[in-house]
Parts: structure tokens; sequence; C-alpha cells
């Protein structure tokens, strides 16, 4: 092990014992981890310590007001040996680099894990989306755009939707790129709305993907679905369609929470219609007939599925002795720190990993890509059969290379895309 990552492994091991570990150490204590596993020349695991590219990025623009501030944007561009580097945009008050630097790791890993020829970057913005107007944030995201327009494009960087950005804030993307380029350009982003040559199934597919490896999962311990019970933190998009497909499967989702907090009810919660009692509130807080529980109390719930769909370092080593739950499926990326993790394996608690239970939503960025390049639009039933496919093998192979080296399912899918990626290095090359 070189001086540098003996000096990162020792700041690690501090931070772990502090409980103050950040999610870029998180991300390089997995990456040591795999490292470890598949025995990776120490020259790769240097090169893939490190992102390859790090944008930031001074965005002024004009508020409703007159006034003129000044936003931080950073785009992280993590390693492309793989193919394009792809990820999305986050717009959120506690934006940092280390937060994106880990996200664009994650991104690496789980497009090597689902095995799409892409590699792995992230975006994000330190702004309050909540407390802007509709034109604030189009000129924030134009002015984004225009500051990282030399290094995206559709074969060189592919951004998406993430935290707080949507379909809308694509679309202002792909114009601005557009009207630089001076000729439409819809495979220069993913996540964008169907008139503009987004793909069906698309809103759902991050949850979908999610919920597809959670069954997986189910038929591994040979574990009915149907009757069981599960809870999900975080109500966004990824949240609230992993409660509804949950639902599907025969689970009785009894606990849901957002950032406000969450409900309770041992009779079951029906997921759409908390979604209408939040559009109307604001928060699933106050739903009739539920009680109100915290977002930790919502983790520790006597549930056999959780799925955790909101934002990092969820499941910690203070909490992870009382989670209850057979299953866990990570919907967010980065949830469960490694110190939880060993908790949770020593638990015997099936975790379905972030790079792998999360990557429906860059599957289907991917078929969306592919679409447009070709200038195709495929049914619905058409993308979620190409979506099944992609999860179904990819949970095997993470599988499989768990049961290979006897280690967890985080630890075997990391291995897994720290492989593929590593062998993509090697085959490249060193140049100049």
């Amino acid at each position: 092990m070189s001086t540098i990552q003996q000096t990162l492994e020792k700041k690690i091991v501090q931070k772990v014992e502090t409980g103050s570990i950040n999610p870029y150490e998180n991300a390089m204590k997995q990456l040591e981890i795999a490292a470890r596993i598949i025995k990776l020349d120490p020259s790769i695991q240097e090169i893939l310590s490190e992102p390859k590219r790090i944008l930031t990025v001074s965005l002024p623009i004009k508020m409703d007001d007159g006034k003129v501030r000044n936003f931080q944007g950073y785009r992280v561009q993590f390693n492309d040996a793989r193919g394009p580097f792809k990820g999305g945009i986050r717009y959120h008050p506690n934006v940092t680099l280390d937060e994106v630097k880990a996200l664009a790791a994650w991104m690496t890993w789980k497009c090597a894990v689902v095995d799409i020829p892409y590699g792995g970057a992230k975006g994000g913005i330190v702004c309050d989306p909540k407390n802007m107007s509709m034109g604030e944030k189009e000129r924030l995201t134009r002015r984004y755009t225009a500051m990282i327009g030399d290094f995206i494009g559709p074969y060189r960087d592919v951004p998406a939707p993430d935290v707080y950005t949507d379909p809308q804030t694509m679309s202002w993307i792909l114009d601005t790129y557009s009207q630089m380029k001076g000729y439409q350009v819809p495979e220069c982003v993913t996540g964008k709305p169907i008139a503009l040559g987004g793909s069906e199934g698309r809103n759902n597919s991050t949850s979908r993907g999610c919920i597809i490896t959670a069954r997986e999962a189910a038929k591994v311990l040979k574990f009915p679905l149907k009757g069981a019970t599960g809870a999900v933190q975080g109500y966004g998009n990824a949240g609230y369609w992993s409660a509804v497909f949950l639902s599907e499967l025969g689970v009785k989702v009894v606990g849901v929470s957002d950032s406000k907090g969450g409900i309770y009810s041992k009779s079951g919660i029906n997921p759409a219609k908390v979604q209408i009692h939040k559009d109307k509130t604001g928060s699933v807080v106050g739903f009739e007939g539920t009680e109100e529980i915290s977002n930790e109390e919502l983790l520790e719930l006597d549930v056999d599925v959780l799925v955790p769909a909101a934002l990092e370092n969820a499941i910690t080593k203070r909490n992870a002795p009382n989670i209850k739950a057979k299953i866990i499926a990570e919907a967010a990326n980065g949830p469960t720190t490694p110190e939880a993790d060993k908790i949770l394996q020593n638990n015997k608690v099936f975790l379905v990993p972030d790079i792998l239970a999360n990557s429906g939503g860059v599957t289907v960025s991917y078929l969306e890509w592919v679409q447009n390049l070709n200038r195709e639009h495929w049914t619905e039933e058409a993308v979620n059969a190409k979506l099944e496919e992609k999860m179904v093998s990819a949970f095997k192979s993470t599988f499989e290379m768990a049961g290979r080296y006897n280690v967890s399912m985080r630890d075997g899918a990391m291995a897994l895309a720290v492989g593929k990626v590593a062998e993509a290095i090697q085959k490249l090359g060193m140049w100049p």
C-alpha cells in the first residue's frame, strides 16, 4: 500500500472512531475493501482513489428582486475507462465537494455493476431550491450548463436529474447545450420529458430496479413477500414509487417518512393516498389514521423490508444494532456507513447495496441515451423488460461474487464493479 493510501486509511479509521466519517471517505473505504478482496494492482487502486477531473464553478445570477447572488457549483468526473461520464446533478443547500466526489465514485461502480458502458460523474450546486422561483432556478441551471458546457456532451459526459432536479431542469440543460452547439442534441442529457426525447418508464425506474433487487433477495432467502411488512425512509420520487412497487408485490407498507418526520400504521398505508396528502400539506406527517414517528424510529421499525430512500449516512453504528428488517434495499446513495455494514452483516440482514439496488435509474438513462442516438422511441413495456433483464443479471452476478469470496453483497458488488473498471484501465494502457 502506498504512503498516500496508508495516510488515507489512518484518517478513515480516525473518522470512524469519532463517528464523523464523510461520504468520500466512506467511498474510499469501500474501494479499499474491494481492492483487498480482488488483490487489485496498487497502481490501479491509486488511479481509482482520485477523480479524473474536478470542476468548481462560480455561478452569479440575477434574482427576482434584482440583486445578484453568487452560487457555488461542482461537476466531478471520476472515471471514464468504460465509457462517457454519467451522473446526476443535485441542488441542495448542504452540497459539498466531498459529497459530489463520493457520488461520482459510486456512479462509476454503479454503471460497472449493472454492466452499462458508462463511467461515473456527479454534479451539484449549493442552493436552496425550495426558496427559489422557477425563473431563478432556470437562470441558475443555464449558467451552470454554460460553465461546464465544454466538458459535457453525448460522448463525453451525460448529466441526469438527482436531488431537487427534475425533467424541467434537464430541459433547460438540453436547450442551453443545444444553443451553444447550434443544433438540437437530445442525447446530451437524460431524464428529459417525453416530448423532448425522454424515455418511457424513466420516472420510476430507480424504484422499480430497487424493488426488483429486493424481490430477488427474497427469492434467495426463500422468504415470501406477499403478506410481509415494509417501511420506506424518504418520500420523494424514489421513496414514493418504492412504496408503490412494494405494495404491488403484496408487501404491507406500514411506515414512510420525509424530511419533516414519519408516519406509522400497523394496518398498512396506501402509498398513493399518502402522496396526495403530501402534495396538499408538504409532508407525509399528519396523514389520517397514522401515528407520527421520527426518521430514526422508522429505520428501527419491526418490518421485513426496509428501503432507505433519503440522503447519505442514515444507518450508522448507533442505530444499526436496532434495525430489525430482514432485507434492506438501498434506494438512496450511501445510506449505510462501513461500520453499520459490519453490524448488519453480523445480524444476518440481507443488504442490497446502493450501487446495485438503485442502478435502475442509470440503466434506463442509458436506454434513453441509446434511443436518442438512434432517434427511436420505445414502449414502456420494452423499457421495463430491458430493465428487468439488466437488474436480475446484475443481482445474480453480485450474489455469485459475494459467494465466491464469502463476503457481503456490498463487498461483492464493489469487487465486481472495481474489477470491471480496473480491467478496462489495464486494457486501455497509459497514454501519453
